[in-house]
């Protein structure tokens, strides 16, 4: 049983981004890639959809982002894309909110189907995160969210909570508050790089980085990851 799911999330994970790809493809005109004032004209056509229809616009990144956490897609992406839709705040909001239950409904498949699958593979390597976990799940795997973690792609972090049984109440509002930080500075990002779209006149590298909404972003992202590895080497390498 579990592997013909898991043969049916793979192939449903190709056939979204198969669709995405196809919708995206047939929708942008590949000739003018090169051409600023095109991107000027994508932002302002994006601009005008998301306003006109907010709410539904809202529902639909939702369903989506929920859909490709499960099918174990890559969180990044998202985020960018939450910020270019709908801004930092709004974005911030959506994505923490949609990628917590993607988050939480891809844990409850895994801990159903897949537990002795992953503590094949994982124990060993996460064997000494364990009792840390155990002592107070929610607060290490909180910090275990806001490090990033621990560098484990990110459809494999959310598995990771199997190893030691997590409660599902536990791994929602831990993964919904750690999330925050990170998820926050991304998607100003990708707010940063709409609002750059729509002000500029002419593409430049140097202006772009040196936009406050873009470099101010990145620095909060560079000072989030030293922060993140001081707190990974606090509770987590010294971890017995």
């Amino acid at each position: 049983m579990s592997k013909k799911l898991k043969i049916f999330l793979g192939i449903s994970y190709l056939l979204i981004l198969l669709i995405f790809l196809y919708f995206i493809f047939t929708k942008i005109q590949i000739n003018r890639l090169d051409d600023f004032s095109y991107y000027k004209e994508l932002q302002s056509n994006i601009d005008i959809i998301i306003s006109n229809n907010i709410v539904i616009n809202l529902v639909l990144f939702s369903i989506f982002a929920i859909v490709w956490v499960v099918l174990l897609g890559f969180g990044s992406p998202i985020l960018i894309i939450s910020g270019i839709l709908f801004g930092q705040w709004l974005g911030t909001f959506i994505s923490v909110i949609s990628i917590s239950f993607g988050s939480l409904i891809l844990y409850s498949i895994g801990s159903f189907f897949f537990r002795d699958l992953v503590k094949v593979i994982l124990e060993k390597k996460f064997e000494k995160y364990i009792k840390l976990f155990q002592k107070n799940e929610i607060y290490y795997f909180f910090i275990y969210r806001f490090v990033g973690g621990l560098g484990v792609p990110f459809g494999l972090q959310n598995l990771i909570p199997i190893l030691f049984s997590m409660k599902k109440s536990s791994y929602f509002l831990a993964s919904l508050f750690g999330f925050v930080p990170s998820f926050f500075v991304t998607n100003t990002i990708g707010a940063g790089l709409n609002s750059y779209v729509e002000q500029a006149q002419n593409f430049s590298i140097v202006d772009l980085i040196l936009t406050p909404q873009i470099y101010l972003p990145i620095l909060a992202f560079v000072g989030l990851l030293i922060l993140s590895l001081l707190i990974k080497k606090k509770f987590f390498n010294g971890s017995k």
